[in-house]
């Protein structure tokens, strides 16, 4: 639901307190004196620490540097005048026994008069003995249309007009950006380059990443590979390819639904995170990628309200790829831990979110087992598909060590025997076939000469892949993608 429509339903409703957090105080305010204005006559009556309320000339600083007497003053205002009451940081107040038996004093007297308490914050922070009477009203980050809306003011204002196809980048760059944050990007490119120009997006990128940096949450990656740099995983490659332009306006009008997500399982090496990176590069889309063990605070209630907080700034870049790397170690199928259901509830927010998001969010999780997780996590409607990324075959191995060797040598005249190097590499990982080729670099380097076949085939035979010191979990995973309940991600996986 709307921010506006929720917000006039609840204060018709009588909720008596609500939380509302965000970093734009200034949108939020105007935001509630627009839906008060349109919809009611209730007065608004502002405080903050500093300055306390505002009421008059004759009392400018009503309740300055006292919670408990902004609180008693709404018991004073008598029973007829309708108002709203604006609350700033007042969550820092709330672990305050006096101020949290108030506001449980308070609530029979807002049940019968037409006066709410909206408590405004930068982040939920609600004592255990105050939940119950508090609800939790999300403001989201700037709309599309909150987007345009800003910048064609700013268009106007510098008397410009206005490319479409650019406009709709600039839109596009900007999402997940508050509007402060906007306004100052733009008067940074202005101050810089004169105008707002293509100049300007690579600014606006490199502000979300300082953004997303401060989250702790997420990390922006920045792609240079393609799929041309992987060698195999032909299946998944064309299924990925299929729904290259699924996020397009011409998709939307077609009617197309956008693709959710995948789910990546198989042995460690096999181009599992670079198959990530490729998708963003060649779907043009920014990657975000999730370390799902920052999610897990000391807290109570941290990592849920963290696992929120990701998902809403993920939801705010769309459209995008969220890259949720090594998922089994965080949820793992039966686990009995001593974090008193913090674990469950964070992986029910993450699946919840998996099943319901509209926004086009396209989620890439790997693992590399997939036996330890949950079923409630991999069945059918969380991911668009699950695909198992085995061992290379024969016809693969071939095409990686021609990716490699035209990568770390792309003009040399040696030619190596590609179909030597790929018989004597069996059972090796795209990981320890890259291993391979740099020692057999090291070799030719201390030669003083260029590495050459030979030299990989000795570095071939001292290398012990990891097929060979875990077997029986190799087989394990290989009987896994052979019984038909995965799909391959390449014809024969299990060679």
């Amino acid at each position: 639901m709307i921010f506006s429509d929720e917000l006039n339903l609840l204060l018709k409703a009588r909720y008596p307190i609500l939380y509302i957090s965000s970093f734009e105080e200034d949108r939020l305010e105007y935001t509630i004196r627009k839906v008060i204005k349109a919809n009611t006559n209730k007065a608004i009556y502002c405080w903050d620490f500093v300055d306390g309320y505002k009421i008059n000339s004759s009392n400018p600083n009503f309740a300055t540097k006292n919670p408990l007497q902004a609180l008693e003053f709404v018991e004073k205002l008598t029973e007829d005048t309708p108002a709203i009451f604006l609350l700033k940081d007042f969550n820092k107040f709330l672990i305050d026994p006096l101020i949290s038996r108030k506001l449980r004093n308070l609530l029979s007297l807002l049940k019968t008069q037409p006066k709410t308490l909206v408590i405004i914050a930068s982040e939920v922070k609600i004592p255990n003995d105050l939940r119950g009477i508090i609800t939790i009203l999300e403001f989201n980050l700037p709309t599309n249309k909150e987007i345009k809306f800003e910048l064609i003011r700013l268009f106007r204002s510098l008397n410009r007009n206005i490319d479409l196809k650019f406009f709709e980048l600039l839109i596009q760059a900007c999402q997940g950006l508050t509007i402060e944050k906007i306004r100052r990007v733009l008067s940074k490119s202005i101050a810089k380059y004169g105008f707002i120009n293509m100049n300007t997006i690579p600014l606006i990128l490199k502000e979300k990443r300082e953004l997303i940096s401060q989250t702790q949450l997420l990390e922006f990656v920045e792609p240079n590979s393609k799929f041309n740099d992987i060698g195999g995983l032909r299946i998944l490659k064309d299924w990925l390819a299929l729904r290259k332009n699924s996020f397009s306006e011409k998709a939307k009008l077609y009617g197309l639904p956008a693709p959710r997500g995948l789910l990546l399982t198989g042995i460690q090496g096999t181009g599992k995170s670079l198959t990530a990176k490729s998708i963003s590069n060649e779907w043009n889309l920014p990657l975000l990628r999730l370390d799902i063990g920052c999610l897990f605070g000391g807290l109570v209630g941290e990592s849920e309200n963290r696992m929120r907080q990701m998902i809403l700034l993920a939801e705010a870049l769309a459209p995008c790829i969220l890259w949720v790397d090594e998922i089994d170690k965080a949820f793992i199928n039966g686990q009995k831990s001593n974090d008193s259901g913090t674990t469950s509830r964070v992986l029910g927010t993450f699946i919840n979110w998996l099943s319901e998001k509209k926004s086009n969010v396209f989620i890439i999780a790997t693992a590399n087992n997939f036996s330890l997780l949950p079923l409630e996590l991999i069945r059918k409607g969380r991911f668009d598909e699950i695909f198992f990324v085995g061992l290379p075959t024969f016809t693969e191995r071939k095409q990686i060590f021609q990716v490699f060797l035209s990568r770390f040598r792309p003009k040399t005249k040696i030619i190596f025997d590609f179909q030597k190097l790929s018989e004597k590499s069996s059972g090796f990982s795209g990981a320890e076939i890259e291993q391979a080729i740099i020692e057999a670099m090291h070799i030719g380097f201390n030669k003083k000469r260029e590495f050459r076949n030979v030299d990989i085939l000795n570095a071939l035979e001292q290398i012990i892949p990891l097929s060979q010191v875990d077997s029986d979990s190799f087989k394990d995973l290989e009987n896994l993608a052979l019984s038909g309940r995965i799909r391959l991600a390449s014809q024969n996986s299990a060679e």
